[in-house]
């Protein structure tokens, strides 16, 4: 938990996002400042959302502290009680008792739910919002991550750290506690060491494939294909069509020296386009053309009794590996 340590705490506190690592974090820290004050020992109760009743959370925050001036009560994924219980814990709210902090975390909690509303009137940090990092904020982090288990690591291998693991940044967190017992040296850990010490236990998103198809990387294409298990040829089918026709729109206005109106002609975020005009000059204009027209056929063919992988893997490579 941020902020001073000798700030007031709020009667309750409201941990929601779904960066788990954050979460524990916010949650290790509350536990750390209360028990400077006191002793947890017989002041700390513990609640699971998706078994526990609203009553006996209300009871344990109307309980007195023993030998301590406060008690501590969590209640862990409390975007998984029921209304009727979360209509007692806003009911409590409304007139919380003082020497209690009620700690409430979970993934998900809308705004608009009168459990959210009722924290958030205990004051301005009352919620503590723990939604993940962008994939560049989590490079970042990761570097800073690794520094407090003892090593340091370029922006490279951070990058290829997600890759490898995904976002959850309890995965990551294991993953550099392994990187730290398995280093040596004062060196940074490069890329290279995390591909050799770091299994890979993400699947590949979806969009990494259409754009190594983009580019027309025949090679990596297929690698991520293999990684793409619970992604079917249709769905990738249609994305690699309307990608296609993405770049026929951004080849032809790049022809005509408009190229800055690709975003809006599409009607997407600029940064979604920054390479459309690179990777349509990969193409002709009748490769693109003979691209959209056999995915058509490719598509005939995947419904009509052939096998839908082979059929989508024989169309990608004609369309990423034709010859100029």
């Amino acid at each position: 938990m941020s902020g001073d340590s000798n700030k007031r705490l709020l009667p309750a506190y409201l941990v929601v996002g779904e960066d788990v690592l954050k979460r524990r974090t916010v949650i290790e820290r509350l536990r750390s400042r209360m028990a400077s004050m006191g002793d947890l020992e017989f002041n700390h109760d513990v609640f699971d959302g998706e078994s526990a009743d609203g009553g006996d959370i209300a009871a344990a925050c109307n309980t007195l502290p023993f030998a301590s001036p406060v008690r501590l009560v969590e209640v862990s994924k409390v975007d998984k009680l029921s209304k009727q219980d979360t209509e007692v814990l806003v009911a409590y709210l409304a007139a919380p008792c003082d020497s209690t902090v009620l700690a409430l975390s979970g993934g998900k909690l809308a705004k608009n739910t009168r459990l959210y509303k009722a924290v958030a009137a205990l004051g301005k940090s009352a919620v503590i919002n723990c939604a993940p990092m962008k994939r560049y904020e989590l490079v970042k982090a990761l570097r800073s991550m690794a520094v407090g288990h003892g090593f340091t690591m370029t922006e490279q291998a951070a990058d290829a750290l997600v890759t490898l693991v995904g976002e959850d940044t309890v995965k990551l967190d294991t993953e550099l506690r392994k990187l730290a017992l398995a280093h040596k040296g004062t060196d940074p850990v490069n890329e290279r060491e995390v591909k050799e010490l770091v299994a890979r236990t993400s699947e590949v998103k979806p969009w990494e494939f259409v754009d190594a198809f983009s580019a027309r990387d025949a090679k990596r294409c297929l690698k991520l294909l293999a990684l793409l298990p619970s992604t079917s040829p249709y769905a990738l089918i249609g994305m690699c069509t309307a990608r296609l026709r993405e770049l026929i729109c951004a080849k032809s206005l790049a022809a005509r020296g408009e190229a800055s109106r690709i975003a809006d002609a599409l009607k997407v975020p600029a940064w979604r386009v920054k390479n459309h005009v690179a990777w349509a000059g990969r193409f002709t204009d009748a490769e693109l053309r003979r691209a959209l027209a056999s995915a058509r056929d490719c598509e005939r063919a995947m419904k009509s009794g052939a096998s839908p992988d082979d059929a989508f893997r024989d169309w990608l490579i004609s369309v990423v590996a034709s010859s100029r």
